[in-house]
């Protein structure tokens, strides 16, 4: 029997370092955003103080005032139009096994997973573009961001739920058609709730992708349709100042506010369903 070359002591220590490095990595340049928000200094490298200076300026810059509320519409929008369009998409995949051109659209729903955004971003600007000459419609500003957006969130919302409903057992759908369900019956009452959870998975991540976009976004926005993003990345060229420090801060808390009362909505659902399975388990041995 040959001798294991490092001590289980020492693998341990050695993952939990390497867990704590990453961890750091990830979240100590936030940490170091969130302190300097604070910085009564104009200067983002040094510290003069305590203050919450750039928080009230952020009340008289409509700039970022008006970035943020058009990245947070277009976000919403995009969200539910991709979960919509990614049900419809992962039901007919999981669904059907066999139709005309699934291959081909099983691969074009799962196609910007893979593009690079550049080429997403330059590809939709000539067709909108082409488009809009057409019919002289949608022109260049939220709306062709918003139909960016949903595109690229759609095969996101698409995975998610994909994974969902193949893990769905078959037998309490047939059950329901067994009891005269009509198959809208059998989506709405059975299938729906049971997929709840991964909606609302699906919604968080698509809203979030849409939220902090910048390369496609930057291909299809138009005049008056500068979303937070591009408004932050224009000043970062000419040097960070506290106020961006301050509104990263306010979109941080107002994500992980959001993640935290998801994370704790579909723990209790998922509990929830565990029990009233188990529950139907001993009423029917």
């Amino acid at each position: 029997m040959s001798k294991a070359l490092f001590s289980s002591r020492f693998a341990g220590m050695f993952g939990k370092g390497w867990l704590v490095g990453g961890f750091l990595f990830l979240y100590l340049p936030m940490f170091t955003l969130i302190l300097y928000s604070f910085n009564a200094s104009p200067l983002p490298s040094v510290w003069g103080g305590f203050t919450f200076e750039w928080y009230a300026k952020l009340l008289d810059d409509s700039e970022i005032l008006a970035g943020l509320w058009l990245s947070v519409k277009i976000a919403f929008l995009s969200a539910c139009l991709s979960v919509v369009f990614g049900l419809l998409a992962a039901f007919a995949l999981v669904k059907y096994k066999r139709f005309t051109g699934r291959t081909l659209f099983s691969g074009m729903v799962n196609a910007p997973l893979v593009m690079p955004e550049v080429i997403q971003g330059v590809s939709l600007l000539l067709l909108l573009v082409s488009v809009q000459k057409a019919v002289g419609f949608p022109e260049r500003g939220m709306m062709t961001i918003l139909l960016g957006h949903s595109v690229m969130g759609l095969a996101y919302a698409a995975v998610v739920i994909s994974a969902r409903l193949q893990d769905l057992p078959p037998q309490l759908e047939e059950a329901a058609m067994d009891l005269g369900a009509r198959p809208w019956q059998v989506f709405h009452l059975v299938t729906l709730p049971m997929i709840a959870q991964s909606l609302a998975s699906a919604w968080l991540l698509t809203f979030s992708l849409s939220l902090d976009d910048v390369v496609i976004t930057a291909f299809l926005n138009g005049p008056g349709s500068t979303t937070l993003p591009l408004v932050i990345f224009s000043r970062a060229r000419l040097g960070l100042s506290p106020s961006i420090n301050a509104v990263a801060t306010l979109i941080i808390v107002a994500v992980a506010v959001c993640v935290t009362i998801a994370s704790i909505w579909l723990a209790r659902a998922e509990r929830r369903r565990a029990a009233e399975i188990s529950a139907a388990q001993r009423s029917h041995p």
